[in-house]
């Protein structure tokens, strides 16, 4: 947005923002931030563009002092459609190139705002797709009052059709059967319509698997009803916050990320926008993405059919935001997504001065089970002796996964008698 401001090719710039930051806080409303950005913009005689949802919970101050300082230079403010939330996450740019007018669009899951951005888990797509281009274009002309579009080419869109092409999607997955497959990465899923077609769906033979980081009002396991639905949810280091969705498999399969949650709010009373990912390699990291969610097993919880949460026991020591971590590392250094090796630990072989970093599960004499990594920890001989080092608050017992030849084995370990 920034470049966008500054490009004397650029003609507009139009965008949302749900939760800005304090203008009083110069290390997050800096002079590249997105509004100030905006107000550049307007200032260079562009046309420029900004929906700001003021009832934004906690950000309602920040929020209307933008708004006026966004007015005064110019931008062109709305407050969005009347009796509804903008909640979507879009952004779109306007560029005269040699061959005509190009649209630069994104879609994301994030607010755009740089506090959140470092706290939080997101997603977006940057692109010059025309459909989505002109999809925006027209969101943009419902957002500020010029139209009333209905029908997208590439967006779902609440509360006009997002509701029903999801519900369309679940049920074309039932109707598979067995060969049906449903993958929801969402923050909460309560709305009652979408969770009977999930059970209808799993009746019908549909395995379906949801990462839910907060509130689940399904319950899964339950014979005859959800047997074939599994929910996990990730507590870590960030919060979880990206929405995708998942239908399919192998060549059939369709993935969707945007901003919108399963809930009656967002799919009946905000304005919501979930986009299509049509290309190969941007679906290969949203799948990398939800395997290593899915077989995370040092920072998620799951859902029993009672409703309880409990830890899941460590297999592979997969902790998702570390190996997350991991994989930008990798892409930055040109690595390709790999959704089938993202979550198959490297082999490791006990050799003297060999290190490697290994999940533990351990239990406390009260019953509770934690978890805790060792790293680096020192081979010192065949068989191997393991040397590693950590502080317990009584003595434990620990299973310590390891490979030898082909076969991953578990050593159970006895700590000290004493608390140290």
């Amino acid at each position: 947005i920034a470049e966008a401001a500054a490009d004397p090719d650029v003609v507009a710039i139009k965008q949302t923002l749900y939760r800005t930051s304090d203008p009083g806080d110069p290390a997050l409303g800096g002079e590249r931030s997105i509004v100030r950005s905006l107000m550049a913009a307007a200032r260079a005689g562009k046309q420029a563009v900004c929906l700001i949802e003021l009832k934004a919970r906690f950000d309602e101050e920040a929020n209307i002092n933008w708004a006026r300082m966004l007015e005064e230079a110019g931008v062109h403010v709305v407050y969005g459609v009347t009796g509804l939330k903008t909640h979507s996450k879009i952004a779109l740019v306007v560029r005269r190139e040699p061959d005509g007018l190009r649209r630069y669009s994104h879609v994301g899951t994030g607010n755009y705002n740089p506090k959140t951005a470092t706290l939080y888990e997101d997603l977006g797509i940057l692109t010059a797709d025309d459909e989505i281009g002109a999809d925006l274009s027209e969101l943009f002309n419902v957002l500020t009052g010029f139209s009333r579009q209905k029908k997208y080419r590439r967006l779902l869109v609440a509360p006009t059709s997002l509701r029903r092409k999801l519900v369309r999607r679940i049920r074309k997955q039932a109707e598979k059967g067995a060969d049906g497959r449903i993958v929801f990465k969402l923050n909460h899923l309560v709305d009652p319509k979408i969770i009977d077609e999930l059970y209808a769906a799993s009746e019908a033979g549909v395995e379906i698997d949801l990462v839910i980081r907060g509130i689940c009002c399904l319950r899964p396991g339950v014979p005859g009803m959800s047997e074939r639905i599994r929910v996990r949810s990730i507590v870590g280091k960030y919060l979880e916050h990206s929405h995708i969705f998942r239908f399919g498999d192998g060549d059939d399969v369709e993935y969707l990320i945007g901003s919108a949650d399963m809930m009656q709010r967002n799919l009946n009373s905000r304005v919501e926008a979930l986009t299509a990912i049509l290309d190969k390699g941007l679906q290969a990291r949203l799948e990398e993405i939800l395997q290593v969610t899915m077989h995370d097993d040092l920072l998620a919880w799951t859902l029993e059919g009672g409703g309880a949460w409990s830890r899941v026991v460590p297999v592979y020591g997969v902790n998702a935001h570390l190996r997350f971590e991991e994989l930008a590392r990798a892409r930055s250094k040109g690595a390709d997504p790999d959704p089938e090796a993202v979550v198959v630990p490297e082999r490791t072989d006990l050799a003297a001065g060999g290190q490697v970093q290994f999940g533990v599960l351990y239990e406390v004499p009260d019953g509770t089970h934690m978890t805790t990594t060792f790293r680096a920890l020192e081979f010192t001989s065949e068989p191997a002796a393991v040397f590693g080092q950590a502080i317990f608050p009584s003595p434990v017992k620990a299973e310590i996964p390891y490979y030898r030849g082909d076969v991953m084995a578990v050593v159970p370990v006895t700590m000290p008698a004493e608390p140290g």
